[in-house]
């Protein structure tokens, strides 16, 4: 049972037992991302050092507030907010980080590849409120949506032109669509 505590909010408790565990496989994830945003942030070396260092030690503090915006709704709605270290290597949704990874291009690849697997859950998650009308869960998803592909922009341009990437990697293999040719 996800549902915990009493919670007067105007959704069947199988629909809001639903959505903590949908907000408990967000902060899994979260929780997951950040230590391994942090790991790159604290092992990362070569060209461009400090605004990769930087830029992941932002990206780091936006998932670490994620992870509470995600508990809160979870508590809002009577849940329990499972947010410990051993939940959130057992629930998340991301591959474990490559270790290999020393260069920079490396740990952005990496990053790009864990973001975006994050963002898309959330996405899927907005989907699912609307289907349950839950405005209010799909708009703390929405905007938390917002940074996210915020920061995977930003770590994207780091890989833009870069000798270690081809000119074919436009997006992550993830999202890429297969689009026959215009001469097809």
């Amino acid at each position: 049972m996800t549902t915990k505590f009493p919670s007067h909010i105007n959704l069947p408790r199988e629909i809001r037992e639903e959505l903590v565990e949908l907000l408990n496989t967000c902060l899994a994830t979260a929780i997951d991302l950040h230590w391994q945003v942090k790991q790159a942030h604290w092992n990362i070396r070569g060209r461009d050092f400090i605004s990769r260092h930087e830029l992941f030690d932002d990206i780091a503090d936006h998932v670490r507030k994620h992870a509470d915006d995600f508990a809160e709704r979870a508590g809002n709605l009577g849940g329990y907010a499972e947010g410990t270290i051993r939940l959130a290597a057992k629930n998340s949704e991301i591959e474990e980080y490559d270790l290999n990874a020393v260069n920079g291009d490396d740990h952005v690849r990496a990053l790009v590849d864990r973001v975006s697997t994050y963002a898309s859950g959330i996405r899927a998650g907005i989907t699912r409120c609307d289907e349950v009308d839950d405005p209010v869960t799909s708009d703390l998803l929405t905007r938390i949506l917002a940074e996210v592909e915020q920061d995977l922009w930003f770590l994207e341009s780091h890989l833009y032109g870069s000798a270690a990437t081809g000119r074919e990697e436009v997006a992550p293999p993830i999202i890429r669509e297969d689009r026959p040719s215009p001469t097809a």
